[in-house]
C-alpha cells in the first residue's frame, strides 16, 4: 500500500478506506458528490471582500488586514495553502502594523467548502498563532464542520496527486 502523504496522522482502517476508494477510482466521485457546489471568487478583490466579511462576521474588533490575494508561489510541497504575515515598521512615534493573506492558487478551482476552510483557518491565525486548542476552537465556531473539512481537503489533494497518474495511465492503455 502506497502511504498517503496528506493523511499520516490518521488511523490506518481509514488510510485503508481511502486506498480502497483509490483503488476503485471513486475517490474523485465521491468529493464531488460532497462538494459540487463551486466558488465564483476568481480574482484578488473577489477574495479580499469574501475574507473581510468572514472577519467582520467573526473577528471584528481583530486587526484590519492590508492585503488578501491568490499566491501561485505557495505551493502544496512546502506545506503551504495560505499563509498569513504580520509586519511591523516604525511610522514617526507610531508603531504601524500591515497584515496579509495569502491563498494558494490551487482554491480558485477547488470547491466552495475547501476555500471556506483555507480562510477561516488564516483568519484564526490573527488571533492565535499556533496550531493549538484555542486556534481550532475558534475554527470551529467560524466552521462548525471545519474538522470534517479539512480531512476532506486532504483527500482533494490526494486526488489531485493521483490526477497526473491517471492521465498517464489512460495514454498507456490500449
Amino acid at each position: 500500500m502506497t502511504p498517503l502523504k496528506y493523511l499520516n496522522g490518521y488511523s490506518p482502517e481509514l488510510q485503508a478506506q481511502v486506498h480502497q476508494l483509490i483503488e476503485a477510482g471513486r475517490l474523485g466521485e465521491v468529493l464531488a458528490r460532497r462538494y459540487p457546489e463551486a466558488h465564483a471568487v476568481r480574482s484578488d478583490s473577489a477574495l479580499f471582500d469574501y475574507v473581510q466579511s468572514f472577519k467582520q462576521r467573526y473577528l471584528r474588533n481583530a486587526e484590519p488586514l492590508s492585503k488578501v490575494c491568490f499566491d501561485a508561489k505557495l505551493k502544496v510541497v512546502q506545506h503551504a495553502l495560505g499563509t498569513h504575515t504580520r509586519a511591523s515598521r516604525v511610522q514617526g512615534s507610531k508603531l504601524k502594523s500591515k497584515r496579509e493573506i495569502r491563498v494558494a492558487t490551487l482554491f480558485r478551482e477547488a470547491p466552495a467548502e475547501f476555500l471556506k476552510m483555507i480562510v477561516v483557518h488564516e483568519l484564526a491565525h490573527i488571533k492565535e498563532l499556533d496550531h493549538n486548542k484555542a486556534f481550532y476552537q475558534l475554527c470551529h465556531h467560524m466552521a462548525p464542520n471545519y474538522g470534517q473539512l479539512e480531512f476532506d481537503l486532504r483527500l482533494y489533494l490526494t486526488h489531485l496527486d493521483l490526477k497526473p497518474l491517471d492521465l498517464q495511465a489512460s495514454e498507456v492503455a490500449p
